[in-house]
Parts: structure tokens; sequence; C-alpha cells
């Protein structure tokens, strides 16, 4: 079972990506994100979502 939402580290491993390049995504509004309690978390759905829209601009 896919999980909810997603703790930073977990979508930079998901995408193959640094951590730090997901908060430049998240930054930039390229990532949305939700914050619960301090903690930045993100949709699985919308990782793919991400992934997808590069093939249109590629």
């Amino acid at each position: 079972m896919e999980p909810l939402l997603m703790r930073v580290p977990e979508a930079a491993q998901y995408l193959s990506l640094s951590r730090a390049k997901v908060y430049e995504l998240i930054k930039s509004g390229v990532l949305p994100s939700v914050r619960i309690d301090g903690a930045r978390r993100l949709r699985p759905a919308d990782l793919r979502a991400y992934v997808e829209s590069l093939r249109e601009v590629a």
C-alpha cells in the first residue's frame, strides 16, 4: 500500500534526486507540499505529476 504522504528524504529517493533539489523544487512552487506541525510532506500523486510534466517539457 502506497503512503498518502512522504517525507522529503523519501520523496528524494523516490525521484532519485537530492534532498536539497527537492527542497528547491518545493520553494520554487514546482512541487506542492503541505506542512503538518512543522513537518514538510509531499503526496506521491504530486511527485508522479511532476515527473509527467517533465515529459511534456522535453
